[in-house]
This record gives C-alpha cells, sequence and structure tokens, in this order.
C-alpha cells in the first residue's frame, strides 16, 4: 500500500518539532543503537519492510517444514495462522521467489505501509487532574458539554436507559496502541489479551516506558479512538463505559501501518475473543498488479466474520467517490463483512457553542453508495473531536507532562470507534453475529439525506438511543 500523507501540514510540523523537543530534553538518553522517529517531507512514515512478505497458501493451515523453509532462505517466520496466512521477513526478491514455489503456496507479495487515515490535530487542552470518574453517568464527564459528537448519535438517550455497556463484551482497537493508564482508560484495558505486532515499536516502550506493557500508545491515535467508543467519563465521555478493550498495536509511533501487522492483527483479535474491532486505518493501493493483496484482505475478513467477530472500517479522507474508484482499492471499505463509516461535520456551534442539531457529509470524508453503510461524527470546521491523548506519546510529548491532556482531531477515524461502541452495546443484544449487528445498526440511524442508501451517508448517522430503544 502506498504511504498516505497527511493532508495538513500544520500537524507535520508540529510533530516533528515535538519529537525533536522530546529528543533534546528529554532525561531519558536514547540508546546508543536507537534513533529517535522521523519524518519525511511528506508526512510519511519511514518504515522498512522490503524484506517482509505475505504468503497464502491453498486451502487451510500452513505446511509442515514451512518454517524450516524459511529459514534456509535466510528469513523468519513472524506470524502464521490456520487460515492459510503467513508473514515472513529477511528475504531478498530471489529468496520469496523461491520460497513462492514451495508446495502448497498460492500467492506472495511483498509488505507494504500505509498511513494513519487521519486529517489534523486541531487543539490541546489541558484539563489539570481531570473531574470525577463517572461511567454511570457519563454526562458529567469534565467536557462533556462541548462533545456535540455524543449529542448528535443520541449517546446520551442510551445512557440514560441504563445502556452503558458490558465488561463481557470487547471491542479490539487495532491502532497505534492504547494508553492504558489514562484516567478514562485505566481498568478498561484486558492486558493480558493485549499485543504489540510492531517490534520497532516494543524496543522504544522498553526504553522509554520499561513498566509499560508494549501496547501502550506513543503516537497518539489509538488512545483518542479508544476514548472515543469506551471511557470512565473522568474527562471525556465515550459511547459506553463498560466495554472491554483489546489494545493490538498495528501501526507505529510514526503512524506508519505495515500490512502485515494489520493481518496478524485482525487474525489475532478473532482468535482472542473480540466481539468488535475498530480499524480506523484507511490506506489504498493500485489493484492492477496488486490483486493478490485484496485476496489476502477477503480472506482474512471472511474468516473474522466466520468466527462472529463484527469489523468497523473508516470511509477515508480522500473526499472520493468510492462507486467509482477505477483501478484503485481505497481502505478497507472495499472489503466485505464490514461496517464502513463515513464521516459528519456540525454546520455550527459544536466546539465553539450548543449544537444547533445540523451536521453535514464532512468535506474530506469518502463516499460512495455501494461503500458507505452507516455515517457518525467525525468533525470538521464547526466542532472537533475531542478524546484522551495519550501520556505516552512521543509524537505529543506534553500530553505526559503532569496535567491530562485531551486532543482535537478530525477524520473519518474519529467517526469509526462511534460506530464500534454501538456495535459492542448491540453484541449485548444479539451476541456474535455480524450481519445481525450491522443491519441493527443500519435500521436504526437518521436517515441524513436520500431517502435508503445515499452516498454520503449509507443507511443515515447511527443513533445510539434509538438502535437500544432509549
Amino acid at each position: 500500500m502506498r504511504d498516505k500523507p497527511f493532508t495538513v501540514l500544520r500537524l507535520l510540523a508540529f510533530a516533528s518539532l515535538a519529537l525533536f523537543t522530546f529528543a533534546c530534553t528529554d532525561d531519558r538518553p536514547l540508546a546508543p543503537d536507537v534513533q529517535p522517529p522521523v519524518f519525511s517531507a511528506s508526512g510519511a512514515a519511514q518504515m522498512d519492510v522490503s524484506d517482509q512478505y505475505l504468503v497464502m497458501f491453498t486451502g487451510r493451515g500452513v505446511p509442515r517444514g514451512f518454517a524450516a523453509r524459511v529459514e534456509d532462505l535466510g528469513g523468519t517466520v513472524m506470524f502464521s495462522h490456520r487460515v492459510g496466512i503467513a508473514t515472513v521477513s529477511g528475504l531478498t526478491p530471489r529468496a520469496a521467489a523461491r520460497l513462492g514455489n514451495y508446495r502448497n503456496v498460492s500467492d506472495i507479495q511483498q509488505d507494504d505501509v500505509f498511513q494513519l487515515d487521519m486529517i489534523t490535530n486541531e487543539d490541546i487542552v489541558a484539563v489539570g487532574s481531570g473531574g470525577v470518574q463517572s461511567p454511570g453517568d457519563p454526562t458529567t464527564a469534565f467536557f462533556y458539554a462541548r462533545q456535540w459528537n455524543m449529542r448528535a448519535i443520541a449517546a446520551d438517550a442510551a445512557w440514560a436507559a441504563g445502556r452503558l455497556g458490558s465488561p463481557a463484551v470487547t471491542l479490539a482497537i487495532l491502532d497505534t496502541g492504547i494508553d492504558y493508564l489514562y484516567p478514562d482508560l485505566v481498568g478498561l484495558v484486558d492486558l493480558s489479551r493485549s499485543i504489540s505486532f510492531v517490534p520497532d515499536d516494543d524496543v522504544l516502550v522498553s526504553i522509554y516506558f520499561p513498566t509499560r506493557h508494549p501496547v501502550t500508545d506513543l503516537h497518539f491515535h489509538g488512545t483518542h479512538v479508544a476514548s472515543t467508543a469506551v471511557s470512565n467519563s473522568n474527562v471525556i465521555a465515550g459511547v459506553t463505559t463498560q466495554t472491554t478493550l483489546m489494545g493490538v498495536k498495528v501501526c507505529s509511533v510514526l503512524g506508519g501501518c505495515p500490512f502485515s501487522s494489520v493481518i496478524a492483527g485482525v487474525l489475532y483479535a478473532a482468535d482472542a475473543g473480540a466481539d468488535v474491532a475498530n480499524l480506523s486505518l484507511g490506506g489504498y493501493f493500485t489493484k492492477a498488479g496488486s490483486g493478490g493483496l485484496v485476496g489476502f484482505i477477503n480472506k482474512i475478513y471472511n474468516y473474522a466474520n466466520s468466527v462472529g467477530m463484527t469489523i468497523v472500517v473508516s470511509a477515508g479522507n480522500a473526499a472520493a467517490d468510492l462507486d467509482h474508484d477505477g483501478n484503485t482499492y481505497k481502505t478497507y471499505c472495499d472489503t466485505p463483512n464490514n461496517i464502513c463509516v463515513s464521516a459528519t461535520g456540525p454546520t455550527s456551534g459544536g466546539t465553539t457553542g450548543p449544537w444547533t442539531g445540523v451536521d453535514d457529509l464532512a468535506p474530506y470524508s469518502n463516499f460512495g453508495r455501494s461503500a458507505i453503510n452507516v455515517a457518525a461524527p467525525g468533525g470538521a470546521g464547526g466542532g472537533w473531536v475531542w478524546a484522551a491523548c495519550s501520556q505516552t506519546s512521543l509524537i505529543i510529548p506534553i500530553c505526559g507532562s503532569g496535567p491530562t491532556y485531551i486532543l482535537a482531531v478530525t477524520g473519518t477515524s474519529m467517526s469509526a470507534p462511534h460506530v464500534s461502541g454501538l456495535a459492542a452495546l448491540m453484541v449485548e443484544d444479539v451476541g456474535r453475529n455480524p450481519g445481525r449487528v450491522r443491519a441493527l445498526i443500519q435500521q436504526s440511524a437518521d436517515d441524513l439525506g436520500q431517502s435508503g442508501t445515499d452516498p454520503a451517508y449509507g443507511k443515515g448517522r447511527i443513533n445510539v438511543g434509538a438502535a437500544v430503544g432509549g
């Protein structure tokens, strides 16, 4: 997949300055063989995966002796799964071609990296030590008055009806990790099932935060996404307060997400018992010459669906018509068995005042009748989506400087976790049934555009209160 640069240079400049400041002023020195993260001029993450490959086998399972064959060719098996997929590293193109001739190998593709699906970080606010934890009444969260997004989806009606989520339901966040000690997230993340598929990040965690689980968030994206879906309602309210979170780190401190990590993450989450998985990831590639990648995606999504895991994905931020995307595979919305979410933003009010009750398709959001299932708040000029800022962020180190900080971000990355939180509530009602979960979310949505399926909003903007009968 091609790296997708940030569309707002302000974030690039801010992130680069933050990294430079952190490296110069922090009193914890880097190990001699570890370099601080860097951005390219375009803002795309610099990750070298040129020696990594994705391998698919005929039928199910991995052939006996495969790992030994990879080692003979100078490589290592990073991940393998009984669905018939493996990821390997350390191979030259010639060695990879030879591996492709191994028995039962049906396809081998070079790994690639894509960029997180995010528009911009608009603002940071310090809120001291936060408010009083109020999981029983999220409307008392310190910053709730400015969360137009929760009122837009009638989350408050669901809370009033007592629908706050259940710890028996697990939502996996496939992202940059989760700051599981942030006030709004402490006690909600099941660390025994959380995992990192980003080895370079693991090294940085061991240096800067040696007492932390590898899943801790060195970026900020995953923490923001997680707390939008589930929060203790100390600082900001999330869609639910009781749902169990599982952190699955598939993207690095630089915001780069290797395709191999995403594949491993989806399969791991499905096998680890996640009921819902949120992928606010995005990315795109040209179908011609890369058709094999589509096969890998379809295979893992079909497996997740078969074991009952609902997958929610962000539509992407290219303002693209997914009905006419031609030779381009844009985001995971082109994949079957998921819920694809476009983004709305308020036309007035929002962050700066009371929400007027009117929101439209955000100007950056992808759209298309064939792709979009529902819409949810992602933010726009009239208001941003506020959520937690990771206290272990190396991108925005001020978030770990003492007070509790929250971060305003816009993008379809922010719209997806609203739907994931609702999907977790739906699992309480209908169990591990992705088709039924998707149908209930669509049936209860507010129709904002054309009747039926609208290219901008799908079946409409989600309505949490209506979905749970609140």
